[in-house]
């Protein structure tokens, strides 16, 4: 993961420079659901080849919670998030916006969470970006991701501290100081990108650890009865490769899990999905 992690991290650096627009004549016309996509199986697939991923990186790939627009980042000229918005049917690139962190929604899709900043829905279009405030915009902390559930809880990863990852739940009303979560998930290397489910049934991670496939691997946890977190378990062949697999959420209709997987050692890196059965699988056993 090292490969991988260590440019993404000098990604946030690009975000000052100027950035031209990507023209909606760089896409496709793009007819249906899922960006028009055929949906994967239980194997991973690229998501969208040649129109979406392409040479470059194309990272952090997002449907909204009600599927009607798509989100992702490249650097084929800026660090640069662009995003589509599905109107009678058809996908059209409607806004672009420089890259402040991971995007990640509020499971109500009123909120666009980026690391330790976020936007507010406000009609068709965003607000400014607002800071979390002082409890996580602090310069001693890496968050790349922020997650959070419908009840609120923040979970959250640190590079900047050994590659941790942190959870901020909400008690009486008040949001809670993040705390460490436990071995189950800060264990390995380059432990980082966490996505919690919006029930909170379990959380979604990569890490390099002795059991992986290859560089980084996606993990996943599941809430126990007594609200403790469960071992981590490896999401197995069909997802993780002998390359780094990493960046994973799962879409609002719970069908889909979108990640990211460095293709070569070039800096190219694709979306990939794959069916969501294998949560339940996992879950089953």
């Amino acid at each position: 993961m090292k490969q991988i992690c260590i440019p993404i991290i000098l990604l946030l650096s690009t975000l000052t420079m100027s950035h031209k627009s990507f023209s909606q004549y760089e896409f496709p016309v793009l007819e249906g659901p899922y960006m028009g996509q055929e949906p994967p199986g239980l194997v991973a697939e690229p998501f969208a080849p040649g129109v979406i991923s392409k040479q470059g990186w194309e990272l952090e790939g997002v449907f909204s919670p009600n599927m009607r627009e798509f989100y992702f980042t490249t650097n084929r000229k800026s660090a640069t998030v662009i995003g589509f918005r599905q109107q009678n049917n058809v996908w059209k690139k409607y806004i672009e916006f420089p890259r402040t962190g991971e995007i990640v929604f509020s499971p109500d899709g009123k909120r666009m969470h980026m690391a330790k900043g976020y936007k507010d829905r406000i009609g068709d279009s965003w607000s400014e970006h607002k800071s979390l405030g002082p409890m996580f915009d602090r310069k001693d902390w890496g968050i790349m991701r922020l997650s959070a559930s419908s009840k609120g809880t923040y979970v959250f990863d640190d590079y900047k501290s050994k590659d941790v990852i942190r959870i901020s739940t909400i008690k009486n009303g008040k949001r809670q100081p993040p705390e460490l979560m436990g071995p189950e998930v800060n264990k390995g290397e380059w432990t980082a990108h966490p996505f919690i489910a919006p029930d909170e049934s379990y959380l979604i991670w990569d890490s390099e650890r002795e059991d992986g496939y290859g560089g980084s691997d996606l993990y996943i946890s599941f809430r126990k009865n007594d609200d403790s977190w469960g071992p981590a378990i490896n999401m197995g062949d069909k997802v993780n490769s002998d390359k780094s697999d990493f960046y994973a959420s799962v879409t609002s209709d719970g069908k889909y899990i979108l990640f990211n997987r460095g293709i070569d050692d070039k800096g190219n890196i694709d979306i990939y999905w794959v069916d969501a059965q294998i949560i339940e699988t996992l879950r089953a056993n």
